[in-house]
């Protein structure tokens, strides 16, 4: 007489050894995508940190750019941008620019214009120093420079409302450059403007050459004004706080020369 075999549970561990596959199979694709998907954030982390970074330094590079051509009519230089996680854009007649000058408590309005700015920006997600955060990479706070050392340019980075930026204008500069006797003492004192001159508002990425040419540079005189001891040159660039500073004179009169270079930037 045969007896019959038992096969349940032999079924049991085969379907038990199936499950198991499946389970350690699913776990491994699991993981693997888990940390292929880390690798990949940490990735794009490194790449945009680079190029914000490269971006200060493009930024730089153009201030440099722009200053060398700004008083030389029909110059132009350009400089080269990569950018893939953020945007620059370029912007017309973005901010108000007032330039008062004071003598012996008279106040005469030499400027009041707008200008250009250009600016970078990427999400908090890549870069992200805090809200609120500002930080200046060329120039301060103040809108006037007053003597030949400092530089025109002024790039801020900020951070607000999810986005960094590095937002790049230009100062006022003002010096005594001369006193001549001619029936009297003299006083010339220079007052220096950036007019940045962008045709529409645009947004670029990618690799492309951000120009600058300058259009012209114009001169306009005002005074004499009769002067006994100093004029106080105000710049107000925005809504900014305005900024003076006083330029010591010889007593007899000033004239006060400004000119302004009108400068283009395009892509």
């Amino acid at each position: 007489m045969k007896t019959l075999r038992i096969t349940l549970f032999s079924d049991k561990q085969g379907v038990s050894h199936a499950v198991s596959a499946v389970i350690v199979t699913t776990t491994i694709i699991a993981l693997v995508l888990a940390a292929s998907t880390y690798a990949y954030q940490v990735l794009e982390q490194h790449r945009a940190t680079a190029e914000f970074e490269c971006a200060k330094e493009s930024i730089l590079a153009f201030n440099d750019a722009l200053e060398n051509v700004a008083w030389k009519p029909q110059a132009a230089r350009s400089t080269r941008f990569t950018i893939e996680y953020g945007d620059l854009q370029l912007k017309p007649n973005a901010t108000s620019l007032i330039v008062n000058a004071t003598v012996d408590g008279v106040t005469e309005t030499l400027y009041n214009n707008s200008t250009g700015v250009v600016q970078y920006y990427i999400k908090n997600k890549y870069v992200n120093f805090g809200e609120g955060y500002e930080s200046y990479i060329l120039g301060n706070a103040s809108t006037l420079v007053v003597g030949n050392t400092e530089s025109y340019g002024r790039a801020l980075i900020k951070q607000s409302s999810g986005w960094v930026s590095i937002t790049l204008n230009y100062r006022v500069r003002a010096m005594r450059t001369s006193v001549i006797q001619v029936n009297g003492q003299t006083n010339y004192v220079d007052i220096w403007i950036i007019k940045v001159i962008v045709g529409q508002s645009s947004s670029y990425v990618h690799d492309f050459d951000l120009r600058v040419r300058c259009l012209d540079v114009k001169t306009t005189t005002y005074g004499p004004y009769p002067a006994t001891g100093s004029c106080t040159i105000s710049v107000q660039l925005g809504a900014s706080t305005p900024t003076q500073n006083t330029i010591d004179l010889v007593p007899g009169t000033v004239v006060l020369n400004v000119i302004v270079a009108q400068v283009q930037v395009t892509v």
